[in-house]
């Protein structure tokens, strides 16, 4: 979660916000803490890793059930009602956690999911410390026997559903690849025979969301974290021939929009590319321009505009776009947003894609 200053020049924190992604985020940081560690071996940097994976694991006690609770937070915490009143619409809900009671927050999405499998799939494949290797399987299956248990679909405690990841091909075979890989005993058939079935769909997946490259942006963010996922390990060519094809037709809508954390994931799939490359360290320094706090930001004025004023003509300048909490998963085209100046974001935007630079060889120590 972010904290929440009294004003936009205090450092007195009132409360904090943005626990609705708090799962996606989490997941996203243990990934950068996973290749943070694979490139410099940082006590600090595993450390990061277990604590990420104790909290998942608290995302998942809390619910009773194994599924994956937004956010999570003792019942007493002074922060709680501003949590409550801001996240309150996705369903408030009471759980035990080591004996304690806390409040979760459910009507879990897809994207909390898939930020959770992404973040434990880099733990898995670049961490060689044994806990490491024990957790991720354990919680792993708990997020995956879930999703099979109830069809690929999550439901609050009242029984209505919250989402599905039918229509989903390629997370779908990303949340089963882990387990195949870390628990091979029980997942290699299941993975074997519903990437069988549903590989090709992918193709069309991403050929869906490359219909409209600029609403829903955040599809494209959960589209490379699941192709980082497919695309690094190995798997039979059948599987790897429909990911490649589905990949080409999300890289070509993306390629241009100047997003270094989708650039150093192709690094990751396709190899090095010194154009493409350079573009990652220009666009990081770039980052380092931008405000912390969640300012207000608009360019309506500032840049070109298409498509009756609504979006901007061009990707607009790292420096210059909108305040939020993940950069990478905002349309560049966005003109204006942000907030008061009070939330400060946690910056995991530009330490996932630095220490992937990192870990790749584009950025040097």
């Amino acid at each position: 979660m972010d904290p929440v200053f009294t004003a936009p020049d205090s450092d007195e924190i009132r409360t904090y916000s943005r626990c609705g992604d708090s799962a996606l985020w989490t997941g996203h940081f243990l990934a950068a803490e996973s290749f943070r560690y694979a490139t410099t071996k940082s006590p600090d940097a595993l450390y990061n890793v277990k604590y990420a994976l104790f909290a998942i694991r608290e995302l998942l006690d809390v619910t009773g059930n194994d599924l994956l609770a937004r956010c999570a937070f003792p019942e007493n915490s002074p922060y709680a009602s501003d949590i409550i009143g801001e996240e309150g619409r996705h369903g408030v809900y009471s759980g035990m956690v080591d004996g304690v009671k806390w409040t979760w927050i459910g009507e879990t999405s897809r994207d909390q999911i898939d930020g959770v499998i992404f973040g434990m799939t880099v733990a898995w494949s670049l961490v060689d410390d044994p806990d490491v290797q024990l957790i991720v399987p354990w919680l792993s299956s708990r997020v995956i026997n879930y999703l099979l248990k109830h069809g690929w679909v999550t439901f609050n405690p009242d029984g209505n559903p919250t989402t599905t990841f039918w229509g989903f091909a390629d997370e779908q075979l990303a949340i089963l690849k882990l387990g195949r890989r870390s628990n091979p005993d029980h997942y290699t058939n299941s993975y074997r025979s519903l990437s069988l079935t549903i590989a090709p769909q992918a193709i069309v997946d991403a050929g869906i969301d490359a219909l409209d490259p600029y609403n829903s942006y955040f599809k494209f963010n959960l589209d490379y974290i699941t192709m980082w996922s497919m695309l690094t390990s190995g798997d039979n060519s059948y599987v790897s021939s429909n990911m490649n094809k589905a990949y080409s037709i999300l890289r070509d809508v993306t390629v241009d929009h100047q997003n270094p954390f989708f650039d150093i994931i192709d690094h990751a799939i396709k190899g090095p590319n010194d154009t493409r490359d350079q573009r990652v360290r220009d666009l990081l320094d770039q980052w380092l321009l931008r405000p912390r706090r969640d300012v207000y930001v608009d360019n309506t004025t500032l840049v070109a505009t298409c498509d009756d004023g609504s979006r901007a003509c061009d990707p607009i300048p790292v420096a210059q776009r909108i305040t939020t909490d993940f950069l990478w998963q905002r349309s560049p085209f966005q003109l204006a947003g942000g907030g008061s100046g009070t939330i400060e974001g946690a910056g995991i935007d530009y330490t996932l894609p630095y220490w992937m630079a990192r870990y790749y060889g584009v950025i040097q120590d």
